[in-house]
């Protein structure tokens, strides 16, 4: 096979493709067309209405229950990022032995069936007197979400060059001023990267917030879960699609913010 050639060239690489592309996609995009139906029965097309986009805005309980879910992702990945940072700083200056089994530490999180993770949390809330509610759903998902920051952080600050650091030395920089002025600059796609992906984990997470939530803490998936218990309703395809738009519009800046980031760094290093 020629090193150049089309990866997509064969017509049974192509038809496997486009078979997974309509698997990934058009369960997502029944979804929404569903959400316009006028018909109060799913399944049975009517005619076009935003009826259900209404009333899904004039719900209040659905509106609290989204403003606990943007609420517990922000608090989460402001402290995921941050613990996600030091430790990420903490592992790739070690030259200790034990770093590598420190590091696994992280992605044991990952490996971990969420259940597990949740009940374990739930256990640890009620053994200290923690009080189900938005405390505990916060701490919980500033908990899971740290290894989703970690690694695109320790990633980043991996691939930066020691020289400079070397360079802020001789020029008499103190170790905070090397911190502020050049890491976390050089640093700062990563942790937008690190913090994205923690957020979207947080905003979209179940089981650990059905764990751990308590009355008034509802957040905006385990209200949906609870709206589906009875069948799936117009409301529920058009607050999901809400909830796809916000995530694509989440991604959407990500980009538009890293590529600037790209473009100021090869602006400073030009």
């Amino acid at each position: 096979m020629k090193a150049n050639q089309n990866l997509l060239s064969h017509p049974l690489d192509r038809g496997m493709a486009l078979l997974a592309l309509v698997f990934l996609y058009l369960p997502v995009v029944t979804l929404v067309v569903l959400s316009f139906n006028a018909n109060e029965v799913t399944t049975i097309w009517s005619g076009f209405s935003v009826r259900w986009y209404v009333d899904v805005m004039g719900n209040e309980a659905i509106l609290r229950a989204a403003r606990n879910s943007v609420l517990v992702a922000t608090v989460a990945t402001l402290v995921a990022s941050a613990a996600a940072t030091a430790a990420a700083l903490g592992v790739v200056r070690s030259t200790t032995v034990h770093r590598t089994s420190v590091e696994g530490l992280f992605s044991l999180p990952l490996l971990v069936p969420e259940i597990v993770t949740a009940v374990a949390l739930l256990m640890l809330f009620v053994s200290v007197g923690l009080p189900l509610g938005l405390t505990s759903v916060m701490l919980a998902h500033a908990v899971f979400c740290i290894p989703f920051a970690y690694y695109p952080i320790k990633s980043r600050l991996a691939g930066l060059d020691p020289a400079l650091m070397e360079a802020a030395s001789d020029l008499y920089a103190s170790p905070w001023r090397r911190f502020v002025r050049i890491e976390m600059p050089l640093l700062a796609p990563g942790i937008f990267a690190g913090a994205l992906l923690a957020f979207i984990s947080s905003l979209g997470d179940f089981v650990i917030s059905y764990f751990v939530s308590g009355p008034g803490s509802t957040t905006l998936p385990v209200y949906i879960f609870g709206m589906i218990r009875t069948g799936v309703t117009p409301e529920v395809n058009a607050l999901s699609a809400l909830f796809l738009l916000a995530s694509i519009v989440a991604i959407t800046v990500a980009f538009v913010v890293a590529h600037r980031l790209a473009g100021n760094k090869l602006a400073a290093t030009a």
